[in-house]
Formats: C-alpha cells, structure tokens, sequence
C-alpha cells in the first residue's frame, strides 16, 4: 500500500507538472517588450513585482533568458542585474525547498543512471557543482535546484554556489536587454559582444572539460 501511495504522489506530480507547462507555452508565451511594460506598469513597485515573478518562475516553468532580457529592458544592466540576481536566487531557493520536501516523500533517495551521478557528485562537493552547473550551460538552471533539493547538499552551499555562478550570465542578458532600449547601434553592438562572450565562454569550457574527461 505504502509503494502505491508514492507511485500515485509521483503520478499526481508529474500529472501537475504537465499541466503547468502546458499553461506556461500556452498562455504566457510574451515578447520581452510586453512583460517590461507590464512590470512597470506598477510604478514604483515595479521592482518588487519583478522579483516576486522571478522568485515564483520556476514552479510555472517560464523562460528566465526572457525575464531576464525583460529586466535590462525595464530597469537598466546595473539594477537589472541586481534584481534579477535576488529574484533568480530566490527563486532556485524555492525550487530547492519545494524539491527537498518533496524528495523525502515519494523516496527521493532511489536514483538511477546518469542522475544518480550527478547527485552524489553535487553531494560529495555541494558548492563546487552547484557553482559550475550555475556557469555552464550543462544542466537546465531549474534543474540544478530540483537536483540539489533531493540531493544531500547543504542550503548554504547551495545558495552560495547559485549566488555567486549567476551573476555573469544575469549580467549578460541585462546588459543585451538595456542596450536595445537604448537604440544606440555602438551600444547594441557592443552588448551583443560582451553577450556572446559571457555565454560563449562556458560553452567552450564545458566542451574542454567534456574532452579532458573522456
């Protein structure tokens, strides 16, 4: 009866799961432009709404590259960039809560293949693979957080290595976002390099890391 009741709690999850996915690239499938003009449509609030979304985007599973262009857009590369950083923390925090909770009520523990790999790796050396999946583009960020929340990593850790490895990416897609509001083509033109170069880097670093290793 006990393995029932988990096999129905994991069918209901994924049942929930679907649902949301579902709803999220039905029907909040917005341009960048839309969600700016929506954010600061709450004046002087708007920085604490466009927290409070990032914090819950990851339980509706919306794009974060899109928020987060939407935030240069909106505030600008330097507070886009904070608020970005302590919504998209905040909320790999609540994917990692939510994941613990659950974990230890449908048998978190039982893990197979390449995933039970990955969750002892992040267990044995929390900080350092949280940290690195955050810079490289190897694992979905939402992922990483549901990963580390039914691993054996501990919170600090966890907060740390996220805290620290989303800053240049949070950077770069702020930066993109603030330069078209901006119209200047230098502008533009410089930050789609500093773009490319902030994402292309740890696509390259991945595939030596990839190489050294096999």
């Amino acid at each position: 009866m006990n393995k029932l009741n988990k096999k129905v709690k994991v069918g209901l999850i994924l049942l929930v799961v679907g649902i949301i996915i579902w709803f999220s690239r039905s029907y909040l499938n917005f341009d960048t432009n839309q969600i700016r003009d929506w954010i600061l449509s709450f004046g002087i609030l708007s920085p604490v709404v466009y927290i409070i979304v990032y914090t819950i985007r990851p339980l509706i599973f919306f794009p974060a590259s899109i928020l987060s262009i939407a935030g240069g857009l909106a505030f600008g590369s330097l507070f886009g960039t904070l608020y970005t950083i302590i919504g998209a923390t905040s909320g790999a925090v609540v994917s990692f809560i939510v994941a613990r909770k659950l974990g230890k009520n449908i048998g978190g523990d039982k893990r197979e293949g390449n995933v039970k790999k990955i969750q002892q790796q992040m267990e044995k050396n929390g900080f350092l693979y949280v940290l690195l999946f955050r810079l490289l583009p190897i694992l979905n960020f939402d992922l990483v957080s549901y990963l580390a929340g039914v691993s054996r990593v501990r919170f600090v850790s966890f907060f740390l290595g996220t805290l620290i490895g989303i800053i240049p990416g949070t950077f770069a897609y702020n930066f993109l976002g603030s330069s078209i509001i901006s119209g200047d083509p230098t502008i533009i033109i410089i930050a789609i390099i500093v773009f490319i170069l902030l994402t292309a880097i740890p696509i390259l670093i991945k595939n030596r890391f990839s190489k050294s290793s096999n």
